[in-house]
C-alpha cells in the first residue's frame, strides 16, 4: 500500500487488456489512475489536470513497431509538463529504442510483458524523485519571492503571495504593465522592482508624473526639442523618452493626461517612434512602458475621459495592488521592518513593540495604506521616549467597538505559532519563563520553537 497521496497516474496504450491489467495492479497497490487508449486523449488529461507519473505505450495503432508516435507523444507532454516524470512501455522494446526515448526525455522503460514488482519499483521511484522537485520547486519560488522584495513587499499572506508570484513571471518580459490600486499601496516602489527584475535592469529607470505635465511643455517633456524649437527653446533638451531609451519609463498618475497628451502618447506607443519638438529627424522608441494610477480606468473610458484604445496598449498585463486592510498578516512583519530602519536612522537603536502597540497595529483600518504604516512608524521612532513602542506612541485614531481582526483564519500553522510566541516574547520583554507560562509550554520547548523558526530573544539576565 502507498504511505504518500500521489497525484493520479496517466495509462496512455491502445490495448485494453494492458489497460485493465495496469489498473488492477496499480488499484491493489493503492495508486490512483486514469487510462486512455490514445496519444490525443492523453495530451487533452495532461493539459486538464496534473499527474504524479504517466505510463505510455510507444507503438499505437497507426503504427505498431517503429515507437514514432509514443516518441512524438513523449515530446508533447513534456512540453506541457517539463516535470512530468514518464516510463515508456513496448512490446517491440529493442535497445536501440529505448535509447532513443530516454534521450527524448523519458525516465525509465520497461518492456511488456513486465514484471509486476520492477514495474512497481520503478514507479514508485519515480513518483518519489517527481514530488521532490515538485516540492523542491515551490520552496525555491517561495524562497525567491521571501529574496526578491524588501519590506514594502514583504509578503505573508495569500493575496500579496500570489502578486508577488505573477509579478516574477511578468517582469522579466518587456510587456506593458499598467499598476492599479489605492493610494499608498505601493505602486511606485513595485515599478522600480518590476525593473530591477526586468532584462532592462541594468538600462535607465525613468519616473514621470503626468499630472505635473503641463498641456503646452508635454510634448517637450516626453520627446524633448532642438534649440531654437521655441521662443524659450535655449538649447536641445533630451525627453523622458531618450532619457530612457533601452529601459524602463514608468509614467505615474496616468489617468490626469488629457485626452490630446493621451494621443500623442498613443502614437508612440503605436509607431514605437517619434521626433523631437522643432525636429524632423525620427527617433526609435525602446522603453518597456510601466504605468500607474488610483482611478479606475475602465469608468473614465465609458465616461469620455480616457481613450479605450490607449488603455489597450498600457495594459498587456495588470496589476492590482491590494490595500493593507486586505493583506493584514503583513502588518506585523512590515511594522518590525519599518521599525528597525527608522531606529537605525535616527540612532535609536534595540528599540521593540508593547503587546498594545501590535493590537493597535492590527485594528486599525489603515487607509493610507503601506505610506502610512511606514510614516506611522518614522513618527513613533521620533516620539518613543522608552525602549519599547507603545501604543500611544503611534497616535492611531482607533474604534473603540472594533474587535481585532482574526488574522490567525488566514496562516499556516507555522506562521500562527511564530506570531504567538513574537506577541509572547514582546508582552514580556524577552523573559522566557513569563513567555513560555503565557504560552502554556515548557522553557525547553520554547527554546526548541525559537530555534526551529530562527527566532531570537534577548532574555534578560535574571530571567
Amino acid at each position: 500500500m502507498s504511505d504518500v497521496n500521489y497525484l493520479p497516474i496517466l495509462i496512455a496504450d491502445d490495448q485494453k487488456d494492458v489497460i485493465d491489467a495496469l489498473k488492477l495492479l496499480l488499484k491493489g497497490e493503492d495508486f490512483a489512475c486514469q487510462a486512455v487508449q490514445s496519444p490525443d486523449a492523453a495530451l487533452e488529461l495532461c493539459k486538464k489536470q496534473p499527474f504524479g507519473a504517466a505510463i505510455i505505450d510507444l507503438n499505437y495503432t497507426r503504427d505498431t513497431t517503429s515507437g514514432a508516435e509514443g516518441m512524438e507523444l513523449l515530446g508533447k507532454l513534456r512540453a506541457i509538463d517539463p516535470d512530468l516524470p514518464v516510463v515508456v512501455m513496448t512490446a517491440w522494446g529493442t535497445v536501440d529504442l529505448a535509447v532513443q526515448a530516454m534521450r527524448l526525455g523519458a525516465d525509465d522503460f520497461v518492456e511488456k510483458p513486465w514484471d509486476n514488482h520492477r514495474l512497481m519499483t520503478i514507479l514508485r521511484a519515480q513518483l518519489q524523485l517527481g514530488e521532490a522537485k515538485r516540492k523542491g520547486k515551490k520552496l525555491e519560488r517561495e524562497n525567491e519571492l521571501l529574496k526578491a522584495v524588501d519590506a514594502d513587499f514583504i509578503g505573508k499572506s495569500p493575496a500579496m503571495r500570489q502578486l508577488l508570484d505573477m509579478v516574477l513571471r511578468v517582469a522579466p518580459s518587456d510587456a506593458n504593465v499598467l499598476l492599479t490600486g489605492e493610494n499608498g499601496t505601493g505602486k511606485s516602489m513595485m515599478a522600480q522592482f518590476i525593473h530591477s527584475r526586468s532584462n532592462r535592469s541594468n538600462k535607465p529607470f525613468v519616473k514621470v508624473n503626468m499630472g505635473a505635465i503641463p498641456e503646452s511643455l508635454f510634448e517637450s517633456e516626453m520627446f524633448g526639442h532642438v534649440k531654437g524649437a521655441f521662443t524659450d527653446a535655449k538649447g536641445d533638451r533630451i525627453g523622458r523618452f531618450e532619457l530612457a531609451e533601452g529601459g524602463s519609463l514608468f509614467l505615474d498618475e496616468i489617468a490626469n493626461m488629457s485626452l490630446a497628451q493621451q494621443a500623442k502618447l498613443l502614437r508612440v506607443l503605436e509607431e514605437r517612434e517619434y521626433e523631437k519638438v522643432g525636429s524632423s529627424r525620427t527617433q526609435k522608441a525602446d522603453v518597456r512602458l510601466i504605468t500607474a494610477t488610483n482611478a479606475e480606468l475602465d469608468r473614465a473610458v465609458g465616461s469620455g475621459q480616457f481613450r479605450q484604445d490607449l488603455l489597450f496598449r498600457l495594459n498587456t498585463v495588470e496589476i492590482r495592488l491590494p490595500p493593507l486592510r486586505d493583506r493584514r498578516e503583513d502588518i506585523v512583519p512590515m511594522a518590525e521592518s519599518y521599525l528597525i530602519a527608522h531606529a537605525k536612522r535616527y540612532q535609536k537603536l534595540g528599540l521593540s513593540f508593547e503587546q498594545s502597540a501590535l493590537d493597535a497595529l492590527l485594528r486599525y483600518s489603515w487607509p493610507g495604506n503601506v505610506r502610512e504604516l511606514n510614516h506611522v512608524l518614522e513618527r513613533a521612532v521620533l516620539l518613543c521616549a522608552e525602549k519599547h513602542i507603545s501604543a500611544s506612541d503611534l497616535q492611531l485614531q482607533l474604534d473603540p467597538n472594533q474587535a481585532p481582526p482574526k488574522v490567525l483564519d488566514h496562516m499556516t500553522l507555522d506562521e500562527a505559532e511564530q506570531l504567538l510566541i513574537r506577541q509572547a516574547l514582546d508582552r514580556y520583554q524577552g523573559n522566557i519563563m513569563q513567555a513560555a507560562e503565557h504560552l502554556g509550554l515548557s522553557r525547553s520547548a520554547l527554546y526548541r520553537r525559537l530555534e526551529k523558526f530562527g527566532l531570537s530573544t534577548s532574555e534578560p539576565e535574571n530571567a
